[in-house]
């Protein structure tokens, strides 16, 4: 019995409104106005969990006192 330790890496829009907390309606104008790296195929969005994380980290503001 082995548990599996790794994150899933692609996420669909509620997957990401779980882990992210980014509303679905928040999604589609980060993607329209081309803010957040996504993936199409089809009809079907995804999000790299990889890539998510690095644009978090690379778009964070650091707060002075």
């Amino acid at each position: 019995m082995s548990e599996k330790t790794e994150c899933k890496r692609w996420l669909n829009p509620e997957e990401l409104k779980k882990e992210y907390g980014f509303s679905t309606s928040n999604q589609a104008k980060l993607r329209m106005d081309n803010k957040i790296p996504f993936s199409k195929v089809g009809h079907y969005i995804r999000y790299d969990r990889w890539e998510i994380d690095k644009w978090l980290k690379n778009n964070s503001v650091s707060m002075r006192d």
